[in-house]
């Protein structure tokens, strides 16, 4: 297995505390990802996102999708069936499942539909105006940091 040193990432960057731990366990998890159920992930604009999961077979009771500390989880669980079948093929799979997603910040899930056997989930980045970049004017003319240490001197 081959180890990575992300040190150098971090050398300017402050605050990334939750990335640094979301890559290590990324890294050190299990390689074989199970593929069941098939999902697509879709950047729709800057702040709009969806996923689509397949999910043949399963009712919206079967299913639970819920956030917890900035990770979606979304998990099937198909219902006994009382009838006994007698399939000559089975390729359609009922077996249950859980995927999960981590979540950036400030992105949070606003809906999810089932038509047609494809589960959509719509989320969206909604970040706080306090996080959002302002530009700062610059002045000309005097230094007014150096106006202020002199004031103080003076009143001390």
């Amino acid at each position: 297995m081959t180890t990575f040193d992300l040190s150098p990432l971090y050398r300017s960057s402050i605050g990334f505390d939750q990335l640094a731990s979301a890559l290590d366990s990324a890294l050190r998890s299990d390689q074989t990802t199970p593929g069941y159920p098939p999902y697509n992930i879709e950047a729709l604009d800057e702040n709009h996102y969806g996923i689509t999961l397949a999910v043949a077979g399963f009712e919206e009771s079967e299913l639970d999708i819920q956030v917890e500390k900035g990770v979606l989880t979304i998990s099937g669980k198909k219902a006994k069936n009382k009838e006994p079948h007698k399939y000559l093929y089975q390729g359609i799979a009922t077996r249950s499942f859980e995927r999960k997603f981590n979540l950036a910040d400030y992105v949070e899930v606003t809906e999810a539909s089932l038509v047609n056997g494809l589960l959509s989930i719509s989320l969206k980045r909604e970040v706080p105006e306090a996080m959002k970049p302002k530009s700062i004017p610059i002045t000309q003319g005097e230094n007014k940091v150096i106006e202020h240490q002199k004031k103080e001197d003076k009143a001390a």
